[in-house]
């Protein structure tokens, strides 16, 4: 049978040849290059490769992630009869493959707070089921999962709503390491400066800019604590433009150098 369900370990062995494979971000967050682009995914989060997708990892945090791999035509085979009863109504067998699309492998759906525990116990049935193959009749009911996990995502992508400030956050998150203009982003929420500040400052306590510093030296903290990268190439990873810029501002917020700070947090590391 060409399905498998997996926990994702290493991210560097996506794709898989000759499957489709749906994530499931559960814990942590991702961020990489998917065919030459930025992707960045967070918990709960969900994204889908195709076998001649070109994925690599540049930063992975504290990530768990549940993978269900099948091959293009494993649906095909199932009667519309065989749905009846799940979520969504009226499934059909290409619900939620336009997810694979090659014109909307950017536009990750935006997991909801009740959406996610539907996801969680439809991937959790799935591995069941691939792992126990109790009877004759396995294959048809990951069939029907399956169905209601694409249909719910497609859903989520085809109406959801994001805010202003989502919209920021995910350009923040996905950009970071670009140079980045208070101009870019109220271009990115079509607001003005004063009215995204204020919604910043109402949700994060911070202006836009502010976040976008925040975020930025805390991707540097994990850079400084877990890999072996000079200063110089950490500030580049990070957006500031030189590297005596990023030690100022660093040392500025955290109180701290930023070479101080990779000391004490590699000795605590090892420690636990």
């Amino acid at each position: 049978m060409n399905i498998e369900f997996a926990a994702v370990e290493d991210f560097s062995l996506l794709p898989y040849p000759e499957r489709l494979t749906l994530i499931l971000i559960t814990s942590g967050s991702i961020n990489g290059i998917l065919n030459e682009r930025p992707i960045s995914v967070f918990a709960p989060g969900v994204f889908c490769l195709v076998e001649d997708d070109d994925f690599k990892v540049t930063m992975k945090h504290n990530v768990a992630a549940q993978s269900f791999r099948f091959h293009p035509e494993f649906l095909n085979t199932i009667t519309l009869s065989e749905t009846q009863g799940y979520i969504p109504t009226g499934p059909r067998i290409q619900t939620g493959l336009s997810l694979f699309q090659k014109d909307n492998l950017y536009a990750v759906p935006r997991v909801t707070e009740k959406a996610y525990p539907l996801l969680f116990e439809w991937f959790f049935i799935l591995g069941m089921e691939v792992q126990a193959q109790s009877d004759a009749r396995w294959v048809c009911r990951i069939k029907k999962y399956l169905i209601q996990i694409l249909g719910l995502l497609e859903d989520l992508h085809q109406h959801s709503e994001q805010s202003p400030v989502d919209l920021v956050l995910e350009y923040i998150h996905t950009n970071y390491s670009r140079k980045i203009s208070l101009e870019d982003l109220t271009n990115c929420a079509k607001l003005n400066r004063v009215t995204l500040n204020k919604q910043f400052q109402e949700r994060f306590g911070n202006t836009a800019i502010g976040y976008l510093l925040s975020h930025r030296l805390k991707i540097a903290c994990d850079l400084l604590t877990h890999t072996g990268m000079k200063l110089d190439e950490i500030a580049c990873a990070t957006g500031f433009e030189y590297d005596t810029y990023f030690i100022k501002q660093f040392t500025a917020k955290k109180g701290i150098s930023p070479t101080k700070y990779r000391n004490i947090t590699r000795k605590f590391a090892v420690a636990q």
